[in-house]
């Protein structure tokens, strides 16, 4: 009953207050602010997210006439190769970078298109004479030395594209360090680099095992869906099968293997953004201290009006000041 009295005298007390204007104390920059400062020039110091790209500022960077917040150079260098070494006047690089993704990606494409040729004329000789299948000498074979060549091209193709991505965010010069911008590239493009950036090289093998453990049970999980949809196929079209496993008890594991499949691509997904999230967030917060010596105190207060403020104490109700608690908090 008590505690009810209190709460009705609370109440009563802070509605008192409202019709004396105390609960009125704001500045009217309050209802105006902007939280985007236009008078910042330097991009790569304001490196908002109000806008995530801008071609403008690209080609403003590109013309050596703005800087360019990393965002934007990584964004335009995933579009086009060599925009951050443009950028960071390294124009010695772009031959290197365009020779060797032009010509390993050419030749990787001439070889993948040569297996491509000798498994058509593979599948063509098989459908015209089916019992020269297995006579080597006058039955055409499939070139998968072709195949893992024009792979391995590729790979190497795809790594010189990776490291010109990387190699654009190493030599991008921030004005601070951990610059938030470039652990998030970091993280992006190698997991845990963005942590080993900011000094916090115990995290890595956290992510890492949370990565690898994911890849391994996709990996593991889609064998096994693979497996069991080949032997669920077999059991429904092929009358003659004779397998253990039954149609029902194929499609049950191949269900099960395929949402154990799903699971672990979304956690493989998971993981690889907190590592990307940790990195921004913990650059961002890395002058962020906190110390034993914390307090706060609560006192009441009188507030003077002040014409700055939206709202003041009325003064035909002869009210001049305005009743309120002051906090305190040090940290």
């Amino acid at each position: 009953m008590w505690r009810f009295i209190r709460y009705i005298l609370a109440i009563g007390f802070f509605a008192v207050l409202g019709m004396t204007n105390a609960d009125a104390q704001f500045k009217e920059e309050a209802f105006t602010q902007t939280y985007n400062d236009t008078s910042v020039h330097n991009t790569a110091a304001a490196d908002t997210a109000d806008k995530l790209f801008s071609f403008k500022e690209l080609f403003g960077g590109l013309a050596h006439k703005q800087d360019l917040r990393i965002g934007t150079m990584f964004g335009g260098s995933i579009f086009l190769p060599g925009i951050s070494q443009i950028y960071n006047r390294q124009y010695w690089k772009l031959p290197v970078i365009y020779g060797g993704i032009g010509v390993l990606a050419g030749t990787g494409g001439y070889y993948m298109h040569k297996y491509t040729v000798s498994k058509k004329n593979y599948e063509a000789a098989l459908a015209a004479i089916p019992e020269f299948a297995t006579n080597v000498n006058i039955y055409p074979a499939i070139d998968y030395r072709a195949k893992q060549t024009g792979t391995w091209l590729l790979v190497g193709a795809g790594l010189i594209y990776w490291g010109a991505l990387l190699d654009g965010a190493i030599n991008y010069k921030p004005d601070v360090h951990p610059h938030p911008g470039r652990a998030t590239v970091y993280s992006i493009l190698l997991p845990g680099l963005g942590q080993a950036y900011n000094g916090e090289y115990w995290k890595i093998p956290i992510y890492w095992g949370c990565l690898m453990g994911s890849v391994h049970y996709l990996y593991t999980n889609n064998v096994n869906y693979q497996r069991f949809k080949r032997i669920h196929n077999e059991a429904t079209m092929d009358p003659n099968y004779k397998g253990t496993i039954t149609a029902e008890t194929a499609v049950w594991y191949r269900d099960v293997y395929r949402r154990y499949r799903d699971y672990s691509i979304v956690a493989t997904a998971l993981f690889y953004l907190l590592q990307v999230i940790d990195a921004n967030v913990f650059a961002y917060m890395h002058d962020f201290e906190v110390t034993d010596d914390i307090s706060m105190n609560i006192e009441p207060a009188i507030l003077a009006p002040n014409n700055v403020y939206a709202f003041n104490p009325m003064p035909s109700m002869g009210i001049d000041n305005a009743v309120g608690i002051r906090f305190g908090v040090r940290f």
